[in-house]
């Protein structure tokens, strides 16, 4: 049996069909957290392939410096390379005085750097929930937070997509993620309304089942099960997500604000979800 691939490899990714005109980004400048492999490599070689000046930021500088090349060879004019734990807010500011520095200016901002390990929620460590909110929740705050303020001190406009999950009917086995995201989700629906005065959007994307390197935190059985969490009955890619922000993102979403675009082949009308072994009360009909 051959072994799993976890998504794409960089030459496969950037074969990707697209749907959106090649210059459509041009003399813009867009930021992808979380760039250095999975969905953020996705969003990161879409932009590139459209033409933008991109901002890559990770925490794994390795994986960001191997994703450069990649990202001027599809499109990209400029990309600035800058390792940056989302977690720590003078980090993101650093990160946003760098962007201007560079640029002048910032346009677009996506937020996919987060993460989140599967636990039964009654064994989720302190730490482990601390770890996980801080990441997804505190993260993504501090980068819509510094990149609004410069916006509305500069007068410039600018667009948020912040990348969460289908929490809608709970998420069994990553409680932690699954509130960091529903928080988020709410967070940005808040801000796309007192931000609107600044001409800032914030918009929000859901991906279900998505085949990427991230699939490899699941176990087996997990993964087995994963296709059948959605009516179409298999896994997305990675590049529909980068297609469902660069929609947001881009003209076509000018008046789309506050918004959750589930990309999910309509998981959350479907069935069920775990991303560990569901209990044997659930698959017998006995209490542990």
């Amino acid at each position: 049996m051959s072994e799993p691939t976890f998504g794409l490899d960089d030459a496969a990714l950037a074969a990707l069909p697209r749907v959106f005109d090649a210059g459509l980004f041009d003399g813009q400048v867009v930021l992808v957290s979380g760039a250095g492999s999975g969905i953020g490599k996705a969003i990161a070689f879409l932009y590139a392939r459209l033409g933008a000046r991109l901002v890559i930021c990770g925490r794994d500088r390795a994986k960001l410096d191997a994703c450069e090349p990649w990202l001027k060879k599809l499109g990209s004019p400029d990309v600035l390379v800058q390792a940056t734990n989302i977690r720590d807010s003078a980090a993101v500011t650093a990160l946003i005085d760098a962007t201007w520095e560079r640029f002048g200016r910032l346009d677009v901002q996506v937020n996919n750097a987060g993460g989140q390990f599967p636990k039964a929620a009654l064994d989720i460590s302190p730490n482990g929930w601390k770890a996980v909110i801080d990441n997804n929740l505190n993260g993504t705050w501090y980068m819509m937070h510094a990149a609004a303020q410069r916006w509305r001190d500069t007068g410039q406009p600018g667009s948020i997509v912040n990348i969460v999950l289908t929490f809608q009917r709970g998420f069994p086995g990553v409680a932690h993620s699954c509130a960091a995201r529903a928080a988020v989700t709410y967070l940005s629906k808040t801000v796309a309304v007192e931000w609107a005065q600044h001409g800032i959007r914030v918009n929000c994307v859901a991906p279900g089942v998505i085949e990427s390197s991230g699939f490899q935190h699941y176990s087996d059985e997990a993964r087995r099960n994963f296709s059948r969490g959605n009516p179409m009955l298999r896994h997305g890619s990675v590049q529909d997500i980068a297609h469902a922000v660069i929609y947001l993102t881009g003209p076509s979403g000018n008046f789309v604000n506050g918004e959750l675009l589930n990309v999910d082949g309509g998981g959350i009308l479907w069935g069920d979800l775990w991303t560990i072994p569901q209990p044997a009360y659930f698959t017998e009909g006995r209490l542990a």
